[in-house]
């Protein structure tokens, strides 16, 4: 028996026919497993293709259940590519289904180039509904997303299935800005990025169903619903603090690369991710931040989304990101970059900030720096782009500097 063969397929614009019968294709074994490619820059996709391989001969796949090749960088910024088997998408996919209430029809509001946006079209295939794709040649548009749902809401009444999207904070931050009618859903997925708790509950207010998810590539997506884990996976922290996760949605490993498989897998399976956190008394997972986020300022190691969390918190302030820039004396300074907020009389400033989180935080993880941007960088997949907002944290106009406190009790 030959080996599986590995399809590269274009996901930007990319046919959703197509892509729909490839898919299938994929997940019941009669068709070659995909690689989503992106449209561009060439250099991305040369470097993908020349990383994964695909349609190479010489470079069978790993394991002929694989279903997806998922290009992903991780924090390292180098193309590697989650085996995603068909069962680990069809269990992801049944996991989801159990935790809404049932499969039904789909707006597809993300780039197939990531893994929340195949598995809108992995759960409808699954579950027997319909995808409805919103455009996003010219990015993400609140009027677009509106006419698509409207169309897609009338066409799922008359099937009497269930309507559901995934969006990242940005995208739902956009629609609610614009007055878009969120109701018709029957819950909106929101990951890839941490929601600042004002965001929901103006979403909520407002009458959408919001349910946060926590996951990644190498497990299909999320699969950790509203803290807490979808069933079948398990969520473990290690001695370092580490999140893991561990289930029937985890991938079988990296494209070509069985050292970094081995770094990620730990010896009962379980994918050590590279989020710092907690599992509550109730049993929700609470996330800290990024371990190659920790900001370590004399001595003492810093999360920037506490920081960050604390900052959402205050009046004024509509965005924000916290990142760590080198200091000869205490080793990396505390930074924080923020948006001021709509009607503010004024812009933020270090003095009133740092007064304005006395109570919230110990005085070491206060920023020591402030820079006021018209908003915050962001990667495709609405995650803060931390290389970008180092860029403009080291800059000198708009920095206001203090020394770095001591620690207080």
């Amino acid at each position: 028996m030959s080996p599986r063969v590995l399809r590269a397929l274009d996901a930007e614009p990319g046919d959703l026919d197509e892509w729909m019968s490839a898919l299938a294709g994929a997940l019941g074994g009669s068709g070659p497993a995909l690689l989503p490619l992106p449209a561009g820059p060439a250099g991305v996709r040369s470097a993908l293709l020349e990383a994964l391989r695909p349609d190479d001969p010489s470079a069978p796949l790993e394991s002929d259940d694989v279903a997806l090749v998922v290009p992903t960088s991780g924090s390292t910024g180098v193309p590697k590519g989650a085996l995603l088997s068909a069962a680990a998408l069809r269990g992801s996919a049944a996991a989801t289904h159990a935790r809404l209430g049932g499969a039904g029809s789909w707006v597809l509001a993300l780039p197939l180039t990531h893994v929340a946006g195949l598995m809108v079209l992995v759960r409808a295939i699954e579950g027997g509904g319909t995808v409805s794709r919103v455009a996003l040649s010219e990015g993400f548009d609140a009027a677009g997303f509106d006419a698509v749902t409207a169309a897609a809401a009338g066409a799922a009444r008359l099937e009497g299935q269930p309507l559901y999207t995934s969006l990242v904070p940005t995208q739902l931050a956009r629609l609610l800005d614009a007055g878009v009618d969120l109701s018709p859903y029957s819950a909106i997925l929101l990951g890839a990025a941490a929601a600042p708790d004002r965001l929901l509950a103006r979403a909520r207010a407002a009458g959408a169903v919001v349910v946060t998810t926590y996951g990644m590539s190498e497990t299909c997506g999320g699969c950790v619903y509203d803290g807490r884990a979808l069933d079948g996976t398990s969520v473990g922290i290690d001695t370092n603090g580490r999140v893991v996760l561990a289930g029937p949605s985890v991938f079988s490993g990296y494209r070509l690369r069985p050292d970094l498989t081995a770094e990620a897998l730990d010896r009962d399976g379980g994918f050590i991710t590279g989020d710092v956190g907690e599992v509550a008394e109730d049993g929700r997972l609470q996330l800290l931040g990024r371990a190659d986020d920790v900001i370590i300022s004399g001595g003492e190691n810093i999360v920037p989304a506490v920081v960050e969390g604390a900052l959402a918190a205050l009046p004024g302030i509509a965005a924000c990101a916290v990142v760590g820039v080198a200091d000869a004396t205490w080793g990396e300074q505390v930074v924080a970059l923020v948006v001021a907020g709509p009607g503010a009389s004024s812009a933020p400033t270090l003095t009133g900030v740092r007064a304005a989180l006395a109570e919230r935080l110990p005085s070491t993880w206060r920023p020591t720096r402030l820079v006021v941007v018209p908003t915050i960088p962001l990667l495709a997949t609405g995650k803060p782009d931390r290389r970008a907002l180092r860029a403009l944290a080291t800059e000198d106009s708009g920095l206001h500097e203090v020394q770095p406190p001591t620690k207080e009790t």
